[in-house]
């Protein structure tokens, strides 16, 4: 198997593309600084996991910037704190401050002239907007989770893209699902019979971060420890 066997890439976008880790950590430092105790990123980053895939699995209707403010309330209370109804807003409004990753905007724009570009991700249409703008290459399709009023890792929503591919002319063998998350995205993937590519952002911390852990590890096809080793890896392929 080639990178150059396929036609089409499928990203998750945040954690993948977007630094949603980072992101995170800055937009919970109103409730984080009010704290006794000095919390670690991954202590952080791994009690956001819980209550928002809590919260995602209770509501799978509900769009992610209306989702956060629960998880941030929730965030609170574990916490010990007491916060107003608008920070808890204001921290679902946060995600188009969250940066992308350096290498994500040059390495989309080289891919494109090789693969259609797909997305499929957990956030609602209004934060992935002001998402794609800092990744600075247009995509051939966009699927959300407020689009499928569900949420990865959900097989609600690679049953969707897989169904609305079909309209680009993309079958499921051209597509390799290029994700970091094996929670969200590699183990539905595994179970659609896709090619997968882990996008390895956290190759040198322990744990999962902002992601559940998946259990049993999922198999993949590939693995980058960035999206410039991705682009780097495909020039390769096709000079060999």
């Amino acid at each position: 198997m080639k990178l150059t066997d396929f036609k089409a890439l499928a990203f998750d976008c945040y954690g993948t593309l977007i630094d949603w880790e980072s992101g995170m950590v800055e937009g919970l430092k109103p409730l984080t600084s009010r704290l006794d105790r000095t919390l670690s990123r991954d202590e952080i980053l791994e009690a956001h996991a819980r209550h928002e895939s809590s919260q995602q699995s209770q509501t799978p209707g509900k769009a992610y910037r209306k989702l956060l403010p629960i998880v941030y309330r929730r965030l609170a209370e574990e916490w010990g704190q007491s916060v107003s109804w608008d920070a808890c807003l204001t921290y679902g409004d946060s995600v188009k401050n969250w940066p992308a990753f350096p290498d994500s905007a040059g390495a989309l724009q080289y891919l494109k002239k090789h693969y259609k570009l797909i997305i499929l991700s957990n956030v609602d249409n209004v934060s992935f907007a002001a998402s794609n703008e800092k990744l600075q290459v247009e995509f051939d399709a966009i699927y959300t989770a407020e689009d499928v009023g569900a949420y990865k890792p959900s097989d609600r929503n690679f049953d969707y893209m897989l169904a609305k591919i079909e309209s680009l002319g993309i079958e499921k063998t051209d597509i390799l699902h290029t994700a970091e998350s094996m929670f969200h995205d590699h183990g539905p993937a595994n179970r659609h019979g896709l090619a997968s590519c882990w996008i390895y952002r956290r190759y040198d911390q322990t744990g999962f971060g902002a992601t559940m852990n998946p259990g049993d590890m999922p198999r993949y096809d590939f693995r980058f420890n960035s999206m410039a080793d991705l682009a780097k890896a495909h020039q390769e392929s096709l000079r060999a």
